[in-house]
C-alpha cells in the first residue's frame, strides 16, 4: 500500500508540474512602456490638442484607460523606486533625486531628510520575481536607481545607469557604454525603440518582460530634427503648443508603432500585455496638465497624476475606462499576478493588484487611502512666474499627502500648513476646504499621521541654522513685485 501511495504521489506531482508548465505557456509577455516627464494630458487619448500619439491612442482604445492614476512621487528617482519595489518612499528611503539639499539654504526652514540615492539590492523587485517565474527580463533606457539594473532582476540591460538624464543629450556622442557605436545623427529615442525590437526578436520563442523606460521627454529639450517643420507649420493648440516637445513625443510614438508592427509580424500581439505610464508630471515650460494644478516637482495633481492604460488581449475589454484611484505601487502585485510570479512573503508590499479592475470584477479599491511622503525640498524652476506651486521659491517643501475617495489632504511640515480639496468638484485644487469641512480635515490628517507612524516615515523637524527669514521675505517680495508689473 505504501508503494502504491508513493507512486500515486509521484504521479500527482508530475501532473502538478505538467499543469504548471501548461499555465506558464499560457502566460502573456509583458511590454511596459514608461516615459519620463510625460504629463497627464500629453497624449492624444488624454486630450492633447497639439501633440500627436496615434499609436498610443490606438493601444489605449484597445485596453483600459485609468483616469485617476498616480505616480508615487513628483520626480524621477523616488517614483521609479516605488514602482519597482511596490513600496512607498519611507520604506526604501529614496526621497529625491540625489541626497543633497535642494534650493537656497537661506530659504529652507528645516534640515531635509537626505535618504539614499541607491536602491537597496536586498529589496526584491517585480523583475526579480518575474524572472524567477521563468521569464526573460530586460530593461532598456533610463534606470536611475543604481549603477546597473542587472542585480535587481534583469537578464538584459541596455543603456541603464545611475544617470537620470539622457547621456549627453539625444544626439551622439553619448556618454554611455552601450551607445558608443551610435552613428552620427542618431536620435536616442529611436535607438532605444530599435533595441526593444531586437530584444523581442531574440526572445520570440519564450516568455519575456521588457521594461522600456525612455529618457524622453526629459530635458534637454532636443527635437527630432526631421519633425520640426511639421510642427512649426501646425496651428498651436489652446492646451499645448511646444514645437520641440511635440517632435520628442512623436518620436516615442513612432517607435511604439514600429514595435507593434514587429509584434504583429511575430504573431505575438495577442500574447502580449502592454502597460503604459509616466514617472511624474510634465515640465512646466513645455506642457500643461490643465485643468490640474501643478507640474513636475509639485504634489498638486499635475505633478503626480499620470496617463496610464493596460491592454491585455482576451482579458481587458477594449475601450473601457476606470475612474478608481490607483498608484505606482500597485504595479508590483499586478505584474506578478499577470505573469504568475509569486509575491514575496518576507517584505512588505504597499500596493494592491489591479487585475480585478482590469477584469471588470470589482471597484472596491476606491475606498482605500493613497499616500505620498516627501521630507525634502525641490527648488523652483526657471519660470516660477507660472505659479502653480505653493510658493515661488520651491516647487515643493517637505510634505505628506493622502487621498481617500475624492478627498485629498496636504500636510506641510515647515509651517504646519494643511490644505484640503475635493477633487471631484475641484480637480485644480483651487479652494482649500479646511474651514468648510473641519471634520474631514481631522479625519484625513489623523489617518495620514497614523500611516506615517506605522510605516516609519521620517518627519523633518530640526531647524536649519542657515535659514534667514529676512532674506526669504525679500525674495518673496521681489517675486510679488514682478507679478504686479
Amino acid at each position: 500500500m505504501s508503494r502504491v501511495l508513493l507512486l500515486l504521489g509521484f504521479a500527482l506531482t508530475g501532473l502538478s508540474d505538467l499543469q504548471e508548465a501548461v499555465n506558464a505557456s499560457e502566460r502573456p509577455n509583458v511590454l511596459f512602456i514608461y516615459l519620463d516627464d510625460f504629463g497627464w494630458r500629453d497624449a492624444g487619448f488624454m486630450g492633447s490638442d497639439f501633440f500627436e500619439t496615434p499609436h498610443l491612442d490606438r493601444l489605449a482604445k484597445q485596453g483600459m484607460v485609468f483616469t485617476n492614476a498616480y505616480s508615487c512621487a513628483a520626480n524621477c528617482a523616488p517614483a521609479r523606486a516605488c514602482l519597482l519595489t511596490g513600496q512607498y518612499t519611507p520604506r526604501h528611503r529614496i526621497f529625491n533625486v540625489g541626497t543633497r539639499p535642494r534650493g537656497k539654504k537661506e530659504y529652507r526652514r528645516l534640515k531635509h531628510i537626505p535618504g539614499t540615492d541607491t536602491l537597496d539590492p536586498r529589496i526584491k523587485t517585480w523583475a526579480e520575481l518575474i524572472r524567477n517565474a521563468g521569464y526573460r527580463t530586460g530593461t532598456i533606457g533610463k534606470w536611475h536607481l543604481s549603477d546597473d539594473p542587472v542585480p535587481y532582476g534583469f537578464d538584459f540591460n541596455f543603456a541603464g545607469t545611475h544617470s537620470g538624464t539622457p547621456p549627453n543629450g539625444y544626439y551622439p556622442p553619448f556618454r554611455n557604454r552601450d551607445l558608443k557605436d551610435a552613428p552620427e545623427g542618431e536620435y536616442l529615442t529611436d535607438r532605444l525603440s530599435q533595441e526593444a525590437i531586437h530584444f523581442i526578436r531574440r526572445n520570440k520563442d519564450r516568455r519575456w518582460l521588457l521594461y522600456l523606460t525612455h529618457f524622453a521627454v526629459h530635458t534637454p529639450l532636443q527635437p527630432r530634427k526631421d519633425l520640426l517643420e511639421k510642427y512649426r507649420n501646425k496651428k498651436p493648440g489652446k492646451l499645448h503648443h511646444h514645437v520641440v516637445m511635440a517632435t520628442m513625443i512623436e518620436a516615442v510614438d513612432e517607435g511604439v508603432g514600429k514595435i507593434l508592427a514587429v509584434l504583429d509580424e511575430l504573431e505575438l500581439t495577442e500574447k502580449t500585455v502592454i502597460v503604459f505610464s509616466s514617472d511624474n508630471g510634465g515640465l512646466a515650460s513645455a506642457t500643461d496638465m490643465a485643468p490640474l494644478r501643478g507640474y513636475k516637482g509639485t504634489y498638486y495633481e499635475g505633478g503626480i497624476r499620470e496617463p496610464f492604460f493596460v491592454k491585455w488581449p482576451g482579458v481587458v475589454q477594449a475601450g473601457t475606462k476606470c475612474d478608481v484611484p490607483v498608484i505606482g505601487v500597485d504595479l508590483f502585485p499586478t505584474l506578478c499576478e499577470i505573469t504568475g510570479a509569486k509575491m514575496p512573503t518576507d517584505q512588505p508590499a504597499d500596493g494592491l493588484s489591479l487585475v480585478p479592475l482590469l477584469k471588470g470584477e470589482a471597484e472596491s479599491l476606491g475606498s482605500r487611502a493613497l499616500f505620498w511622503h516627501f521630507p525634502a525640498y525641490l527648488q523652483a524652476g526657471k519660470n516660477a512666474e507660472r505659479l502653480e506651486s505653493r510658493d515661488p521659491l520651491f516647487r515643493t517643501r517637505p510634505c505628506s499627502i493622502i487621498r481617500v475617495g475624492n478627498w485629498k489632504l496636504h500636510q506641510y511640515f515647515e509651517d504646519g500648513g494643511i490644505e484640503l480639496y475635493n477633487l471631484q468638484d475641484d480637480p485644480g485644487e483651487t479652494t482649500n476646504l479646511c474651514n468648510h469641512s473641519p471634520q474631514k480635515k481631522t479625519e484625513l490628517l489623523r489617518r495620514l499621521q497614523q500611516w506615517q507612524q506605522k510605516i516609519g516615515a521620517p518627519i523633518p523637524n530640526i531647524p536649519n541654522p542657515d535659514y534667514n527669514a529676512e532674506l526669504e521675505q525679500e525674495a518673496l517680495a521681489r517675486f510679488q513685485n514682478k507679478q504686479n508689473r
